[in-house]
């Protein structure tokens, strides 16, 4: 009884790791997710990037942009009045992969 508790309590806390890990992973997904949180870099009005780019719209050509990572973070600090976004996170990431799903 005791070692299958010890069992079930071990396999809990991969299965909770393993999504953990996971839900760092950048993906379109998320990044849509992300476009459509207005509590984006920390902001605390209630605009998200969705306020001003409806579904992406505007935003087809922006994904081939070298300069997307940097083009985000000014949306960010300007519009939505929060904080860049480090450009090797996932969620910038996320951000940019969602952006240029929106261009295909």
């Amino acid at each position: 009884m005791m070692k299958t508790m010890l069992t079930l309590t071990l396999a809990a806390l991969l299965s909770t790791a393993a999504l953990t890990v996971l839900a760092a992973e950048p993906s379109v997904a998320r990044g849509k997710k992300l476009f459509n949180d207005p509590a984006l870099g920390g902001s605390t009005n209630p605009m998200s990037c969705n306020t001003c780019h409806q579904d992406g719209k505007g935003m087809e050509k922006a994904g081939a942009r070298e300069d997307l990572a940097t083009m985000i973070n000014t949306c960010i600090i300007q519009a939505l009045q929060g904080k860049q976004l480090d450009e090797q996170s996932p969620e910038m990431q996320s951000l940019q992969l969602y952006i240029r799903s929106v261009g295909k």
